[in-house]
């Protein structure tokens, strides 16, 4: 996750925007263009991805991008136009993970407004051990419970995702959580090295 960066130029003619109340009554502040007169509205981002599962075990991925680069995530990214929640979740765990998946329903919806986003996991069931991680990633591999690095999560959205998920793995039910994060979390603890074997494939 990101902060948010403020809009300074205008995105329709490059003139420097004024931070105001619009003239048509809203009562939130806009990044206006004193020139073209356009106002500018920053909208929360969605991200999407999947829980990747194979029996008792979930697929993570070690992100070889930043930010957090050198720790676990799910896979996911940025939804783009033109794309379903469901299908840039799909799309996400092909290019983080190369692993051939079935969709399953969504699982958990978590808002980090302090960031503007959303991000969306989608439950996957893995249809092969085989993962042809791109170049996102340096390695994915499948955990149980037990073996997550859980202070090697790279955001708390995943963190709280598999949490639930093994929560609701134990229980024999799956539902769908809705999480609110109001608050950044405290810092990282440093990344492990990878290890010297960054093999793709699980164990």
């Amino acid at each position: 996750m990101t902060s948010r960066a403020p809009v300074d130029f205008c995105r329709r003619c490059g003139t420097q925007v004024e931070h105001r109340l619009p003239d048509d009554g809203d009562t939130k502040i806009r990044a206006i263009c004193p020139a073209c007169h356009t106002v500018h509205y920053e909208n929360p981002l969605n991200v999407v991805g999947t829980v990747p599962y194979m029996d008792d075990k979930v697929l993570l991925c070690l992100r070889n991008i930043e930010p957090r680069k050198g720790y676990w995530t799910l896979p996911a990214g940025f939804m783009e136009l033109d794309e379903t929640t469901g299908q840039g979740a799909e799309r996400e765990t092909d290019e983080e993970a190369g692993a051939d998946i079935t969709m399953g329903p969504l699982f958990s919806l978590v808002n980090v407004p302090y960031v503007g986003q959303v991000h969306l996991f989608y439950l996957a069931q893995l249809q092969s051990t085989e993962f042809n991680p791109g170049w996102e990633t340096i390695e994915a591999r499948l955990f149980s419970e037990a073996e997550i690095p859980w202070d090697q999560i790279a955001f708390r959205t995943v963190k709280v995702t598999l949490q639930r998920y093994f929560e609701d793995r134990k229980r024999g039910a799956f539902g769908i959580h809705v999480i609110d994060l109001e608050t950044p979390a405290g810092p990282l603890v440093p990344p492990q090295p990878a290890e010297a074997s960054t093999a793709s494939t699980a164990s």
